[in-house]
């Protein structure tokens, strides 16, 4: 069994951290996911998305995320940035 990583209860679906159009399928690859219960992702008073402020920090969360592990394959944080941009089309962490 999963658990929500934002309240505890049982993860019901998978937050893709960046998200929209094609990068979606990246951030599949890229296993920049988060184990959610359909409150905390689309349902509920203080959801994820339709949360402007919430959906930046998923973003900055997932970018970040992306950029250590390029660090700590050998990468420098300009490297791992410059990368990111080329894969992902832009920057949310600047």
């Amino acid at each position: 069994m999963k658990f929500c990583e934002i309240c505890g209860r049982e993860a019901e679906c998978t937050h893709h951290l960046i998200f929209g159009y094609s990068i979606r399928k990246l951030a599949d690859q890229d296993q920049l996911t988060m184990d959610l219960c359909n409150d905390c992702h689309n349902m509920g008073r203080y959801r994820i998305h339709d949360n402007p402020v919430s959906e930046k920090l998923s973003k900055m969360l997932g970018q970040t995320k992306w950029e250590l592990d390029r660090v700590a394959e050998g990468m420098s944080k300009e490297q791992a940035r410059k990368c990111f941009i080329e894969r992902y089309g832009r920057s949310w962490n600047n």
